[in-house]
């Protein structure tokens, strides 16, 4: 039974919907529901961490920012899980990608996450456990970005707690072993929706190439977003 409040969500009565998109940057969040969504209603601000509720194309969808790092958004997914019944949670990001090949504004779709976290260990596996994404969400989303004419590729990301490594060749580690790209919350994600079994995807524009030193400008991040976007609200 969906709750009515937890610490961090608190929607006043609101809906938020079975599929909600998950941006890190709430105020990315408040730009996803203003642009797209028909009768956005604002369910969450507590923390500045807004969320709306609206439809998209006739189909109830709710979007919701995550804060930064995989602590962050494991708490709130947990909570949208566990205590308001969401059962498809997309992540839509930007990343950098560590591969030749993959340009400026190409989109990534997370096959999987390895992570440099510890956050995996709580769940006891004795192992190394692999976070993967739902195959239904993520096939979707690749014949979507088809029919769009969108550039993307699909694999492994890495899910890093770090963002300035003391580590110069950290990444280069990483690279070797196929890794798309690093952004920094889709192994939480992914780990709290395969324990609930519930569907979770990671989305990405590539905004930077790591090794080559180049960069989008933050205008142009916001053009580039959009396109993915796009492809996320089309799962609902």
């Amino acid at each position: 039974m969906a709750s009515k409040s937890t610490p961090h969500i608190d929607p006043k009565g609101e809906e938020i919907a079975e599929t909600i998109l998950l941006p890190g940057d709430p105020l990315r969040a408040k730009f996803i529901a203003e642009t797209y969504f028909d009768n956005p209603r604002c369910f969450n601000e507590v923390r500045g961490m807004y969320g709306f509720t609206g439809t998209y194309r006739g189909h109830k969808i709710s979007v919701m920012g995550t804060g930064m790092g995989i602590p962050s958004i494991s708490l709130y997914s947990y909570e949208l899980i566990h205590f308001f019944d969401v059962k498809n949670l997309i992540r839509v990001g930007s990343c950098g990608t560590i591969q030749d090949g993959i340009d400026l504004y190409d989109v990534v779709i997370a096959q999987g996450a390895s992570t440099d976290s510890n956050y995996l260990t709580q769940f006891g596996v004795p192992g190394t456990y692999a976070p993967l994404s739902s195959y239904r969400l993520l096939e979707q989303a690749k014949r979507i970005a088809d029919e769009h004419g969108q550039r993307c590729h699909v694999g492994n990301v890495l899910s890093s707690d770090i963002f300035y490594n003391d580590d110069p060749d950290a990444l280069g580690k990483w690279a070797k072993m196929g890794i798309l790209a690093v952004e920094m919350e889709s192994a939480g994600l992914f780990a709290n929706a395969a324990a609930a079994g519930v569907d979770a995807l990671g989305i990405f524009t590539v905004s930077d190439i790591i090794f080559a030193g180049k960069h989008t400008t933050p205008d142009e991040r916001q053009t580039a977003f959009t396109k993915m976007v796009e492809i996320a609200l089309e799962l609902a």
